[in-house]
């Protein structure tokens, strides 16, 4: 690894860390010749993923929608942020145990339906709401109670 610093490429590596679960790894080098400390990541390279939109448009997949989905969903919720970003680690690594290089909405909104419906029941309305596209009242109140009964039953 060549130094960021002076771009000597004999360098040492002090400290390494795995993070994200082994998907990424940390390192802390310092450099031989002049003896400063930088930071490295390194992680798998990620497959090339489109989405396919409601309207068939194709896009390429974001993390950070699928984050910026969860976080308002959960806003003000008691779900820790650790929680929130290990769900999204999950669906993100189920889509590529998918093997496939094209996923639907669908299929990822089923996925974060399906995670939230297990962590928070208000977050998962409030994500069903959008998801779902409710147009009126009546709509939440059928999600409800299919929540509801579904609780009775257990």
């Amino acid at each position: 690894m060549r130094c960021s610093f002076c771009g000597n490429e004999e360098t040492r590596v002090s400290d390494k860390r795995e993070l994200e679960e082994g998907a990424k790894t940390r390192r802390r080098r310092e450099c031989l010749k002049c003896k400063k400390r930088f930071t490295t990541y390194e992680e798998a390279e990620k497959v090339d993923l489109s989405i396919i939109k409601r309207d068939e448009r194709r896009e390429p997949f974001n993390k950070q929608k699928l984050l910026s989905g969860f976080l308002k969903a959960c806003e003000k919720r008691p779900i820790s942020r650790e929680a929130i970003e290990q769900a999204v680690n999950e669906i993100e690594q189920e889509i590529l145990n998918l093997e496939t290089k094209e996923v639907s909405t669908k299929t990822i909104g089923e996925m974060v339906i399906n995670k939230l419906k297990n962590m928070d029941k208000v977050a998962y309305i409030r994500f069903a709401s959008v998801y779902k596209q409710f147009a009126d009242v009546e709509d939440f109140k059928k999600e409800l109670d299919e929540l509801i009964n579904k609780k009775t039953e257990k």
